[in-house]
């Protein structure tokens, strides 16, 4: 669908196309009950275990998985109708999280359980952003993007609060039976609301049908990308997340180091995703090629309030500084919407796994690293530390971006689809 010139398009308007609204609700409802998950995983395995370790090890088994399912299954959405494995998606993960909800479930068993979950969700994700695109052209891409963008900073202020008091009132095993419903509702919702599409063939299918492997995706996703400056460019900007989260990671002593307590440690998490929400909320309302151009200067601002925690400043400064960290982050919505719509439709879901698990494992990594680093500094020290290589990274990827975009005539020296057809 396309919108009519000079028309300007709001978050109204994009709810108003039936596939996107099906969509955008049923990963709300995802995300809500992924939120009461954790929190509900969590305390079933305190109570039962009575051991912090033995909890923050299975909080982890939330995430981890993801980063061998984004490389490995994501490419099932350029293999499989993405309709309808966004459907067997969901109900698979209905039937596992049922599952753990079953009275005296052995933990190993829930473990087991959790792991099968999080790897059903990562073609479910790779699906869900491949064919968005599709139902979606334009300016209502990227307000899309930005809607969907500002719905998951809101589940993160509001999920693990609401997770709380849910658990609270139902138990860690109701939570885990409504996160489960939450998957079948979603299920539902996209086979009565989701149109069927037919699959784009990648181009070594017609060339060697057979022999499209998991591998072959991988390498030819690989070589689309590094094929291209621009996509190379967008993908680092958008690996630079992987230093912006470092405050967030770190809240808890940061806090401790200013004699705050639980309340502040909490206003302060919530100060970067409200910063990003607020963010995307603004940046959809500019024109396209402002916000392209703007790509550059935010991501080289954000990394500027991680380095003035080098000041150890108050609460209430340190507050203003990490929404200002999560406000400029903001730029991740037109870099991720440029890169899903210059990857071709054929290899979209296998790249964007490719570069999702990338994000996680330097998401992971970095906030472990410069954990490391505050136990020898101090937290406000190891945030502006990280400061400095997102500083310097993000000023290298601006100025990369600046030449390719608008896309000049050295911008790309292999066209990608050909690089990732010509992969033996």
């Amino acid at each position: 669908m396309v919108e009519p010139a000079g028309e300007r398009v709001t978050f109204g308007a994009v709810l108003r196309v039936v596939e996107f609204r099906a969509l955008w609700f049923a990963e709300a409802m995802s995300m809500a009950g992924d939120q009461l998950a954790r929190v509900a995983v969590s305390v079933l395995v305190f109570n039962r275990t009575g051991s912090a370790s033995l909890t923050a090890l299975v909080y982890a088994l939330t995430f981890l998985p993801a980063i061998v399912g984004g490389a490995l299954l994501s490419g099932l959405a350029d293999r499989l109708p993405r309709r309808s494995l966004m459907i067997a998606c969901d109900l698979i993960r209905a039937v596992l999280l049922a599952a753990m909800a079953l009275p005296d479930m052995p933990l190993p068993v829930v473990c087991t359980l959790l792991v099968g979950s999080v790897l059903a969700g990562r073609p479910f994700t790779a699906a869900q952003v491949a064919i968005l695109p599709e139902i979606l052209s334009g300016e209502r891409y990227v307000v899309g993007t930005g809607l969907r963008m500002v719905t998951d900073q809101v589940a993160q202020l509001a999920g693990f609060a609401g997770g709380g008091i849910a658990v609270a009132l139902i138990g860690a095993r109701g939570g885990l039976a409504v996160d489960a419903a939450t998957f079948l509702l979603s299920a539902i919702v996209i086979r009565l609301f989701v149109r069927r599409r037919p699959l784009t063939a990648p181009p070594e299918t017609s060339a060697a049908p057979g022999r499209l492997t998991v591998w072959r995706q991988i390498r030819a996703a690989t070589a689309l990308v590094l094929a291209d400056r621009r996509l190379r460019a967008l993908a680092g900007l958008g690996w630079l997340a992987g230093l912006h989260v470092v405050p967030e990671g770190l809240a808890a002593p940061y806090v401790a180091d200013l004699g705050g307590g639980p309340v502040a440690i909490g206003i302060l998490m919530a100060a970067l995703p409200a910063g990003t929400a607020v963010g995307a909320i603004v940046m959809v309302r500019w024109p396209g090629r402002v916000r392209e151009r703007l790509i550059g200067p935010l991501a080289v601002a954000t990394a500027l309030p991680m380095l003035a925690c080098a000041a150890r400043p108050d609460l209430a400064v340190s507050i203003v500084l990490w929404f200002a960290t999560g406000l400029f982050a903001a730029y991740q919505l037109p870099a991720s919407a440029a890169f899903v719509r210059s990857v071709p439709d054929a290899h979209r879901g296998q790249t964007i796994g490719l570069i999702g698990s990338a994000l996680i494992a330097l998401q992971g990594l970095g906030i472990v690293f410069f954990g490391v680093v505050a136990d020898h500094v101090g937290a406000a020290d190891a945030i502006a530390i990280a400061g400095i290589p997102a500083l310097v990274f993000a000023t290298s990827l601006a100025w990369v971006w600046a030449r390719t975009h608008p896309r000049s005539k050295t911008g790309v020296t292999v066209d990608p689809t050909e690089a990732a057809a010509r992969v033996p």
